[in-house]
């Protein structure tokens, strides 16, 4: 992320015009390509900005930024206060404390919403690279492993089918069958989820625990 502290102006051409005349502005351009332009208020909320892709030319006297459907974000830099740019790494995400472990309780408790026949069998069952959240059978007693996130990323996939390699292993076991459970997952994940045949289900903590959703339905 590289952040920039000067006294700018800013034109945006696209669908309209806009125009930020000169004044003090933090500039922040980040890793995915985005570009923002702050005052010291306004809370988090941008004067103006550009999504990804765009692309960004540095050159005497400011920036001239384009976006993907022809717009233009053109910034004058009259006196430059501090420019820095520092590397953030990964976002591993908002975690909410507790609630992985809470939906693990709620869902060994209530198996069949992870599969119809589902009945628990151990919960953090052990493997030579950690413990699986849930080892379930299905109707025809067949052995589930069940990892269980709050929000569902392509790290936890990859996590379960290491689990699953290891448990492939144990006679006593396989055939072993994954199920990647997550209050949300990402669009990602479940195509990664569906070419290693591993099932995934997305789950709703606030039902579990019995609280109505507030979303309007019909019956």
């Amino acid at each position: 992320m590289r952040l920039v502290i000067a006294r700018c102006s800013v034109d945006y051409r696209g669908k309209l015009s806009a125009h930020l005349p000169s004044a003090n502005r933090l500039i922040m351009v980040k890793a995915d390509g985005s570009i923002s332009i702050h005052s010291d208020d306004r809370a988090y909320k941008p004067l103006n900005w550009m999504n990804p892709p765009c692309t960004i030319t540095e050159r005497d006297g400011g920036w001239l930024v384009h976006g993907k459907k022809g717009e233009e974000l053109e910034i004058t830099l009259e006196e430059i206060h501090s420019d820095t740019q520092t590397s953030l790494g990964v976002e591993p995400g908002l975690v909410k404390a507790g609630v992985e472990a809470q939906l693990q309780e709620l869902l060994s408790e209530r198996t069949e919403v992870i599969g119809k026949g589902f009945s628990l069998v151990r919960r953090e069952y052990p493997t030579d690279i950690g413990p699986v959240d849930l080892l379930c059978r299905d109707a025809d007693g067949g052995a589930i492993a069940v990892e269980i996130k709050r929000r569902g990323e392509i790290d936890g996939v990859e996590q379960l089918t290491r689990y699953l390699e290891f448990m492939n292993k144990d006679p006593r076991l396989s055939p072993v069958r994954g199920v990647f459970v997550a209050e949300q997952i990402k669009p990602q994940a479940k195509t990664l989820a569906d070419e290693r045949g591993i099932d995934w289900v997305e789950v709703s903590y606030d039902e579990l625990q019995g609280i109505e959703s507030s979303e309007l339905r019909l019956f």
